[in-house]
């Protein structure tokens, strides 16, 4: 795939943190969930910026399951949809970026998300389910007269495609780095690469597909 000038490309990481591996087996993990820090760093090499995101939660949310309320049963509140098990709690394990990637301070942008009580976003371009709060990466990305972004991060059914749905819609080019994600399941994810496809987003493979 030919890209644009480096100038215009900027590479995000999203959600790529322990929480989603087989290093924490009792959180959300994602398999394969490992594999995909090389692929995040060579896609990053085509960019002029590299962002990411990570999920940061209370184990207070109002969205943790328990005994009485299961994981994926339905949640009141403007931004939850159901409940989830604890995961990405802040100062643990799970909260913590994958071996391999750059520590935080060696990205050119980053969010933090889902630290409040009573949000639980999905996308990384907003705070909320509604989309109403930014959290600033379509500004910064503007800001930088970024045109193409190159998308990795777990997991592919879920935040990966919300961020890329969300980048889509503010007009971005985006290139889903299929290398540099792994899904939950297989059906999900073929549903959620169908819904991407309509969307307009680009697919490849692998970073080795990029021409200079």
């Amino acid at each position: 795939m030919q890209l644009p000038d480096k100038s215009c490309i900027a590479s995000f990481d999203v959600h790529a943190q322990k929480s989603f591996t087989s290093l924490c087996p009792k959180e959300l993990p994602v398999p394969d969930g490992l594999s995909i820090v090389d692929e995040l760093n060579a896609q990053a090499r085509f960019a002029c910026l590299r962002i990411g995101a990570k999920e940061a939660h209370n184990p207070n949310a109002i969205w943790v399951a328990d005994d009485k309320h299961p994981q994926l049963s339905p949640v009141s509140g403007d931004n939850v949809d159901v409940r989830w098990v604890p995961h990405s709690i802040v100062g643990t394990k799970g909260f913590e970026l994958i071996d391999g990637l750059p520590k935080i301070t060696n990205y050119d942008y980053y969010v933090w998300m889902g630290i409040e009580l009573d949000l639980h976003p999905y996308g990384a371009c907003y705070h909320d389910i509604q989309e109403k709060l930014s959290t600033g990466v379509i500004e910064y990305l503007r800001a930088h007269a970024i045109t193409t972004v190159i998308l990795g991060g777990l997991a592919t059914d879920y935040c990966v495609k919300n961020t890329a749905r969300q980048l889509s819609e503010a007009k971005f080019t985006v290139i889903l780095n299929l290398g540099a994600c792994r899904g939950i399941s297989p059906d999900t994810v073929k549903t959620a690469m169908d819904e991407m496809r309509v969307s307009g987003i680009k697919m490849v493979n692998s970073a080795s597909e990029f021409l200079p």
